[in-house]
């Protein structure tokens, strides 16, 4: 049989070099922590060929005493832990005592280092392993690492490093992840002696985001924060308008560290679902304050992945903080553009007066106060129109009370008493009154297709109160407008055009509404109250009606039975690969059962895996709702778009549909007045 045999000092710890080495972005990485943890307020990075001929990290910290040499560069030796029991109690960002030694295994290593106690300091140079002797040598106080050569003696290895342009994009990331965590540093990073990033220490995190960012994401962000005395949440999320088709501007810090864990992705998406499109990842920068103790960080070579002692409690924290947030935010989306050129008229050719006038008018549309001309006809009421201080918030919203943070089925979301909004028989809105003609006896065109929905015998009217009824403008023999080029529809509070948008005010500026997506977004919210409620509106048909499946459609629709249940929809086995609809939500009354039956069927084939209860209960939340929804292109009279607005601020997320598309765009004042040269 093979003789067992001890591994020599050397293929040891080349064995640990390719589980913590895998390429110059983990040497950065390594050596920077160290920086960090021996206490230094700057860190210089400086690159060679991506990291491949040369990784200096040099810093101001605490430096190695001469004696300490030799041992900082053994196997398992550092000064950060004593024993099994700081394991569970880690506080800095290295601690297992193989980097360095990692490192100089294989790679041309030298170490300078000087405390602040010491009058000279001292060097250390370590060939493949070879470590030669201590030698004195000028250098300030702190360390200098340099690592030329990486994978020199490992060929192997070294094959599989990709092109410079690559290896230092991995190398600018892991420089990216320790100068975000720690803003109060000065960093500083070089490629080929040319610099890429000098960021000096700052108070704001968000200028530090900014310096490696731009303004457009930093901009965007909005600042959370949320305790519940153990776990502390700070940082900044984004905006949905902003979004990314990957999860790469997902930064995580807990205690300092950067780390990746799919839990807090997950909560994270959850946070955001129902605000962004299908594919589209949500940016954050957040920072997990919790205590050493309760999370071990030795679980993984590169430190990257934690294990929570209580991981439910972060999710549900991280989770119900966003939501929260995302409630109390207006999250509409706004147009905006940059500062408007002055390309006409340029102070230097009016008079001294018009052009302070001029100079007054662009500091005033910086500071967001546009002052309007005097002599404008409309400059009364545009003074009178501009919010005040302790007016009314952008959207008028200031009227109606808080709402508290609600959670969905997915996040044990208590349903709120809110409003009945659904289609009458007719395919008119509820809330409207009820002498109000039906499309079809309406001057001016409607659009075929239109899909009304029968509620249930069971269901009562609802209780809106019905809205003024203000003159509808339509087409007559004297306006010579033929049907097909109907003025627009007008109400009190909004107009319709192109049979597919709603144009309303607020105090900010012009709203534009997306009909169909603030549609879908209401009876979203109606539908998943009534799923949690057991309460959803059920038609029976008197004959149940057979649906003829294929034998795999068949066997998940039965499988399905309780899930399709809660949705309204009730099927049994009728022999064979049919089966028979007895039952299907009221609001879908006018849709075929069949077809509506294999819709739901496909979403539950979708995906090429099992999902997850509640994941299948919201996608077809999302399609029933949508289909019920009116469409672009359904006419809408007067008071059918009162109120479809004046539902908008009673139901939360109103600001973005189900599948995450924006249900309106603001543009505001200043920018109107921009774009026709009022200022």
């Amino acid at each position: 049989m093979p003789e067992i045999r001890q591994l020599p000092p050397s293929v040891v710890n080349k064995i640990a070099a390719g589980e913590v080495i895998e390429r110059p972005s983990s040497v950065v990485k390594e050596l920077m922590e160290n920086a960090v943890d021996a206490g230094a307020t700057r860190v210089d990075v400086s690159i060679e060929k991506g990291g491949t001929e040369l990784v200096r990290v040099a810093d101001n910290g605490c430096g190695i005493p001469p004696e300490q040499l030799p041992l900082a560069v053994a196997s398992h030796a550092t000064s950060k832990i004593r024993d099994a029991d700081d394991l569970f109690g880690v506080r800095s960002l290295g601690f297992r005592g193989e980097a360095l030694a990692s490192i100089a295994e294989v790679s041309r290593f030298l170490m300078r280092s000087r405390t602040g106690g010491d009058q000279a300091g001292a060097e250390l140079e370590v060939i493949g392993g070879h470590v030669s002797q201590v030698v004195p040598c000028g250098t300030p106080v702190g360390t200098i690492v340099e690592v030329r050569q990486l994978f020199y003696n490992t060929p192997v290895r070294r094959k599989f490093l990709r092109a410079t342009q690559t290896e230092m994009g991995h190398v600018t990331e892991a420089f990216t992840r320790i100068a975000l965590a720690f803003p109060a540093i000065h960093f500083t990073l070089q490629h080929n002696d040319r610099p890429i990033h000098d960021l000096p220490p700052v108070l704001s995190w968000r200028e530090r985001i900014i310096k490696f960012f731009g303004l457009e994401v930093a901009d965007s962000l909005i600042p959370v924060e949320g305790s519940d005395g153990i776990v502390t949440l700070r940082g900044f999320v984004a905006n949905p308008s902003l979004s990314r088709a990957n999860n790469r501007l997902q930064y995580f810090f807990l205690n300092g560290r950067h780390i990746r864990d799919r839990a807090l992705q997950h909560a994270l998406g959850e946070a955001y679902r129902g605000l962004l499109l299908t594919g589209r990842f949500p940016v954050a920068f957040l920072q997990l304050e919790i205590p050493a103790d309760t999370v071990d960080v030795n679980v993984h070579p590169t430190k990257l992945e934690v294990r929570f002692q209580d991981g439910g409690r972060i999710y549900s924290q991280l989770l119900g903080t966003l939501r929260q947030k995302f409630l109390s935010t207006d999250l509409t989306a706004r147009v905006r553009t940059g500062p408007l050129a002055v390309d006409q008229d340029p102070a230097s050719a009016l008079d001294e007066g018009q052009a302070q006038q001029r100079r007054e008018e662009l500091l005033n549309w910086a500071k967001g106060r546009p002052t309007p001309d005097a002599n404008h006809p409309d400059a009364a009421s545009a003074d009178a129109a501009a919010p005040v201080a302790g007016g009314p918030s952008p959207l008028g919203q200031s009227a109606a009370p808080p709402r508290q943070p609600q959670f969905d089925f997915r996040d044990t979301r208590l349903p709120g008493a809110v409003p009945e909004f659904r289609p009458f028989s007719d395919g008119r809105l509820a809330g409207q009154p009820a002498n109000v003609r039906p499309a079809a006896q309406q001057e001016g065109p409607t659009v075929p297709g239109a899909s009304p929905v029968v509620p249930s015998s069971a269901e009562s009217p609802a209780t809106l109160p019905p809205a003024a009824s203000p003159p509808t403008a339509s087409p007559s023999a004297d306006s010579g407008l033929s049907e097909t080029q109907a003025a627009p529809v007008i109400a009190r509070s909004g107009m319709q055009v192109h049979n597919r948008y709603l144009i309303t005010e607020n105090d900010e500026g012009m709203v534009i509404i997306d009909q169909h997506a603030l549609h879908e977004r209401i009876l979203y919210e109606q539908l998943r109250t009534k799923v949690l409620g057991g309460s959803l509106e059920k038609q029976r048909l008197l004959v149940p009606e057979p649906v003829t499946l294929t034998p795999a459609e068949a066997a998940v629709a039965l499988e399905s039975r309780e899930i399709l249940c809660r949705l309204g929809i009730e099927i049994e086995p009728f022999g064979g690969d049919t089966v028979l609809v007895s039952s299907y939500p009221a609001m879908l009354a006018n849709f075929n059962p069949a077809e509506v039956l294999r819709q739901l069927v496909e979403q539950l084939m979708s995906g090429g895996k099992t999902p997850e209860r509640r994941d299948l209960l919201d996608e077809m939340l999302h399609m029933i709702s949508c289909k019920a929804a009116i469409k672009a292109g359904d006419r809408l009279n007067a008071d059918e778009i009162t109120v479809l607005l004046e539902q908008r601020h009673l139901f939360q997320d109103s600001h973005h549909c189900p599948h995450g598309r924006p249900t309106a765009l603001v543009f505001t004042r200043e920018e109107l007045d921009k774009r026709f040269k009022r200022i």
